[in-house]
C-alpha cells in the first residue's frame, strides 16, 4: 500500500457537525447532487421512470457512514435534480445483503406480481449470502409505485454458485418480446447476457470479454441502444462496464465498448492491433546480464529474467525473451536497478511496466534513516507499557514482540517491541492511552501500520492526539502490516498538555493497529518508500514515475521528457515493497517522438476523472432520452472522505449520445437540462486576452461555492490555459485547464483543499480533447465538494471531488507560457436543490 499515512488535522476535516447546523448546510454538503440525509451510499441502483417519477435506488448502509449492511435506499424526482428521499426500500436481513441491480416496470404483468391495470415494479438485485458469500440474482416487487416492497418467495432466480456474479441490469427487448439481463462475472472480466419471458426463468444467451481494460473487477454493466449522430436508422449498442481498480485515473472508473447486439450476442467494434511509436531502444533486457545498469539488493537477481521466476504466476506482455523482474526471492526482497546517466534528447521515454501497484510518493526515502533527534515518549521496549493505560482486550498486558499468531508479517518497527492490537485476531478491541505530556517541539513523529479506519468512520483503528480531552490530530494505517513514519505538525499547540491515545474499535477486516517509537522532535520524520515503480531521476529528484497495476502482465507506459531536454537523467526501477504484490516488472525502454499508450489509455471511458463509478442508466425515460448517473467517489479512498453525517454522493445525471468525433464514434454526455432551473444571477465576460498570468474572472460577482460555468477559448500561443475555481487563502485552488502541447483537458486538485486523507487523492486527471476550429469549449459544474467538467461536445468529461475551505470561492482565468483569448464566459450561481 501507499507509504504516507492518512494524516488529518482537525481544522481541515470536520468529522462532526454542530447540532444546530440546518439540514443540507454542513461543510462539503452537495447542494445540487443527491446525497442521503445521513449514512453511507455507493452505487446507483434500480433506475426506472414510472408515472412521472424518476426512481433512484442506491447501495445504502442504514446503520452508519461506512460500507456495510448493504440495502437499497430510495429517492424520487420529477426532473432528476430535485430529489425526495424515501424510506428504505430493500433491507439486508439475517441471510443476505442486497447488492446492486436494476428495476423495471412489468407492464404486461409477465411475473404475475401485479395486474395489467396496476403493473408491478420489479427490482432485480444481487443477493449476497452472508453465510457463504455466494452471489445470486433475486427479485422483489412493488405494486404501490415503489413505496413498499416484497421479496419474491422463489429467490434466487439465477444461482451459478459463484462469489463473483453480480449487478444485473434488466431491460425489455422488444424484438423477442422478452426480458434481457446484462450481468457481470467480476473476476473473470466477463459480462453475461440472459433472456427470460417472466423475470423468473432465465436462459443464458452469450458472454462478452475479457476485453479492453481488465486491471480490476468488472461491475455494474449496462447495455444501451443509442442513435449515431441522431440518426434513428443507425443504432449502435453501448456496453458500459465499470472497473475497479484499473481505471483511467487510477482506482475505479466507467469503461465502455461500442458495438452491435443481435438479440443474443454483443460484438464490440474491432479497434485493430496496437503498434507503439518507433524509437531508439535504450534497454531491452535481451542480454544475460544488465550490462551498464547497476543493481542494489537481491530483488532483481543477477540479470534479466526469462519471464516468471520461482514462485511467481505466469508473466506476459514483455517483448523478446528477457525483462527486469524483482520477484527473485519473492515479494519480501527489495532492490533498485539503475541506468547509467544519459542526456535527454528525445520527447518521450516509452517502456513496459507490470507488477505491484505501489506508486512513488514524494518526500519518501529509499532506505530507513535513524529517527530525528528529539524526546522519545514511548519505544515499547522493556516488556511493559509502563505508565500507559490499556482498556479492552486488543492490546494485552504488554507490547508485542513483532508478528502475532495468524497475522501477516509485521515489519518496520524499531527494536523488539511494538503496540500491535491483533491480539487474538481482528475481533478484539480496546484503547491504550499515554500519560500527559507537554508539547514542546514542532512535530510528533511515530511509526504506524495496520488497518485503514480513520477517526470519524464508524469503527476506527487510529492514533489520536488529545488536548483537553478532544481529538486534535489523528492518523490511521494503510491496510498493511508494515509500519512507517507519520508526523503531526503541532507548532500551533506549543505549550499545551496532551495525551496520545491508540484506538482499536474495529472487529472486521484489518481491524487492528500497529504503533511504535512515538517521539517529539523539531524535525519531521521522513517515511520510507514502499514503492514498486519506474522512476526518471533528474538532478537527484524523481520527476516522472509509473507503477504496476497488481498484474503480472506488462503494459506500455510513457514519460514526457520535453521539460528536461538537454538535462542529465537516470532511469531507476525500484522495489522497496515487501508485502503483497511487492515487486515490479519492466522492459523495452525506448526513446521516441510520441508517447506509447497503455491498454487503459486505449480503452474508452465515460468519464476520465477520479470520481465517477458504477455508472448506469434509467430505463424507459420519456422522449426516448437516455440519462446516466454514477457514484461520485472512488474505492481508493471512499471510506476516508471527510464528510459527516453522510458519506457518498451521486453525479449530476447526464444525457448520453453517440457522436462521430474526429472520425470515430464516441459516447458523449451533457448535464441534464433541468440543472438550468437552478440558475440565478448570470455574469459574463467577453473578448478577454490573458497573457502568461492568472487574474480574477469578472470579479466578486462570479465567486461562489455552487456554480454553472460555460466558457469558450480561442487558442493562441499559450501552452496551458483555463479557469481556476474555489480559489482561496494559502494558494488553495482547483485548476480546470487545457494543455495545447498534449491536446488534453485536465483537472488539477493537488491544492484543492483537504487532500491528505489518502495518498491517491491529490493529483491531476487528464482527458484527450481536440480543439474544434481552434476553439476549446468547457461546461463546468461546481458544487460544495465537486467539479464536473464537460469538454467539447461532451466527449471529454472529468468528475472530481474536492474539499475546499468554505471561504474559498474565487474564480480566476489563467494562461501559461503565452496568451489565450477567452471569447466568452458566463457564470451562473446555482440555487440549492434542497427545500
Amino acid at each position: 500500500m501507499a507509504t504516507v499515512c492518512a494524516l488529518s488535522a482537525a481544522p481541515l476535516v470536520p468529522q462532526a457537525v454542530a447540532a444546530d447546523t440546518s439540514p443540507y448546510s454542513e461543510t462539503y454538503r452537495p447542494q445540487f447532487h443527491f446525497t442521503p440525509a445521513k449514512n453511507w451510499m455507493n452505487d446507483p441502483n434500480g433506475l426506472v421512470y414510472y408515472k412521472g417519477e424518476y426512481h433512484l435506488f442506491y447501495q445504502y448502509n442504514p446503520n452508519g457512514n461506512s460500507w456495510g449492511d448493504m440495502s437499497w435506499g430510495h429517492a424520487v424526482s420529477t426532473d432528476l435534480v430535485h430529489w425526495k428521499e424515501l424510506p428504505l426500500a430493500l433491507s439486508h436481513d439475517d441471510q443476505e445483503m442486497v447488492f446492486s441491480g436494476s428495476a423495471v416496470v412489468d407492464r404486461n404483468n409477465t411475473t404475475g406480481f401485479g395486474t395489467k391495470e396496476n403493473p408491478p415494479m420489479v427490482a432485480i438485485y444481487t443477493s449476497h449470502a452472508k453465510g457463504t458469500g455466494i452471489q445470486a440474482q433475486s427479485l422483489a416487487y412493488s405494486t404501490d409505485r415503489g413505496r413498499t416492497w416484497t421479496k419474491y418467495q422463489g429467490n434466487p432466480v439465477i444461482d451459478i454458485g459463484s462469489r463473483e456474479f453480480r449487478d444485473p441490469k434488466v431491460q425489455w427487448y422488444e424484438p423477442t418480446q422478452s426480458w434481457l439481463m446484462t450481468v457481470s462475472l467480476s473476476t473473470e472480466h466477463k459480462v453475461r447476457f440472459y433472456s427470460s419471458k417472466n423475470l423468473k426463468d432465465w436462459n443464458l444467451l452469450s458472454e462478452f470479454g475479457p476485453a479492453g481494460a481488465t486491471g480490476g473487477v468488472w461491475e455494474c454493466p449496462d447495455l444501451i441502444p443509442l442513435a449515431v449522430d441522431g440518426d434513428k436508422n443507425n443504432i449502435k449498442w453501448v456496453l458500459v462496464v465499470n472497473i475497479n481498480p484499473g481505471g483511467i485515473a487510477g482506482g475505479s472508473a466507467a469503461q465502455y465498448f461500442i458495438g452491435d447486439f443481435d438479440g443474443k450476442k454483443f460484438t464490440a467494434e474491432d479497434k485493430g492491433t496496437y503498434t507503439p511509436p518507433t524509437g531508439t531502444v535504450l534497454q531491452d533486457f535481451e542480454n544475460t546480464d544488465f550490462g551498464t545498469w547497476t543493481t542494489t539488493g537481491t530483488a532483481f537477481g543477477a540479470g534479466p529474467a526469462a519471464g516468471a521466476v520461482a514462485g511467481q504466476g505466469a508473466v506476459s506482455g514483455f517483448d523478446g525473451k528477457g525483462l527486469a523482474n524483482s520477484f527473485h526471492g519473492g515479494d519480501a526482497t527489495t532492490g533498485i536497478l539503475t541506468s547509467p546517466e544519459f542526456t535527454v534528447d528525445s520527447r518521450y521515454l516509452n517502456f513496459k511496466v507490470g507488477g505491484g501497484r505501489h506508486p512513488h510518493e514524494p518526500g519518501t526515502l529509499l532506505e530507513q534513516a535513524d529517527p530525528p533527534a528529539g524526546t522519545v515518549l514511548a519505544d515499547f521496549e522493556g516488556g511493559s507499557y509502563g505508565d500507559w493505560t490499556a482498556t479492552g482486550d486488543a492490546f494485552g498486558s504488554a507490547p508485542a514482540n513483532g508478528t502475532l499468531p495468524n497475522q501477516q508479517e509485521v515489519s518496520g518497527f524499531r527494536g523488539s517491541g511494538l503496540v500491535n492490537s491483533y491480539l487474538n485476531g481482528d475481533s478484539t478491541t480496546g484503547t491504550l492511552t499515554s500519560p500527559e505530556f507537554t508539547i514542546d517541539k514542532a512535530y510528533v513523529n511515530f511509526l504506524v501500520g495496520g488497518g485503514n479506519h480513520p477517526v470519524g468512520s464508524d469503527n476506527p483503528t487510529a492514533v489520536e492526539l488529545l488536548v483537553d480531552g478532544q481529538v486534535v490530530r489523528s492518523t490511521t494505517g494503510k491496510d498493511g502490516e508494515a509500519l512507517n513514519w507519520a508526523s503531526w505538525d503541532v507548532k500551533a499547540l506549543a505549550g499545551k498538555k496532551a495525551q496520545i491515545r491508540i484506538v482499536d474499535d474495529n472487529t472486521g477486516g484489518w481491524g487492528h493497529i500497529n504503533v511504535d517509537h512515538i517521539m517529539l522532535s523539531d524535525i519531521k520524520a521522513q517515511p520510507v518508500s514502499q514503492e514498486t515503480s519506474v522512476n526518471l531521476v533528474v538532478d537527484g529528484q524523481v520527476v516522472r514515475s509509473a507503477t504496476g497495476s497488481n498484474s503480472e502482465t506488462l503494459d506500455w507506459a510513457s514519460f514526457d521528457l520535453r521539460p528536461y531536454a538537454g538535462k542529465k537523467a537516470r532511469i531507476q526501477i525500484v522495489d522497496m515493497n515487501t508485502a503483497g504484490w511487492g515487486h515490479i516488472l519492466a522492459d523495452r525502454f525506448t526513446a521516441a517522438d510520441a508517447p506509447a499508450k497503455s491498454v487503459v489509455q486505449r480503452a474508452d471511458w465515460a468519464d476520465y476523472g477520479k470520481d465517477y463509478y458504477a455508472a448506469v442508466s434509467w430505463e424507459n425515460a420519456p422522449g426516448g432520452k437516455r440519462y446516466m448517473i454514477g457514484w461520485m467517489n472512488n474505492w481508493d479512498y471512499s471510506g476516508a472522505i471527510p464528510t459527516s453525517p453522510w458519506r457518498g454522493a451521486q453525479s449530476i445525471p447526464r444525457e448520453m449520445a453517440l457522436r462521430t468525433i474526429d472520425g470515430r464514434i464516441r459516447l458523449t454526455s451533457k448535464p441534464v437540462n433541468s440543472v438550468a432551473s437552478l440558475r440565478q444571477d448570470p455574469v459574463s465576460a467577453t473578448g478577454v486576452t490573458v497573457n502568461s498570468t492568472t487574474k480574477p474572472l469578472i470579479g466578486p460577482a462570479a465567486q461562489g461555492k455552487a456554480l454553472d460555468i460555460e466558457a469558450t477559448f480561442s487558442l493562441k500561443d499559450a501552452e496551458r490555459f483555463g479557469l481556476k475555481v474555489r480559489t482561496g487563502a494559502g494558494g488553495e485552488e482547483t485548476v480546470i485547464g487545457y494543455d495545447t502541447t498534449t491536446q488534453e483537458l485536465y483537472v488539477d486538485r493537488t491544492r484543492s483543499g483537504a487532500v491528505d486523507f489518502n495518498s491517491t487523492f491529490p493529483g491531476v486527471q487528464t482527458a484527450p480533447l481536440k480543439a474544434t476550429n481552434g476553439k476549446v469549449k468547457l461546461r463546468i459544474l461546481v458544487d460544495w465538494s465537486s467539479v464536473e467538467v464537460f469538454g467539447g461536445n461532451g466527449e471529454a468529461v472529468i468528475t472530481d471531488q474536492i474539499f475546499p475551505d468554505p471561504a474559498g470561492q474565487g474564480v480566476e482565468v489563467f494562461a501559461e507560457n503565452g496568451s489565450v483569448k477567452l471569447d466568452q464566459a458566463v457564470v451562473w450561481h446555482l440555487d440549492s436543490a434542497h427545500d
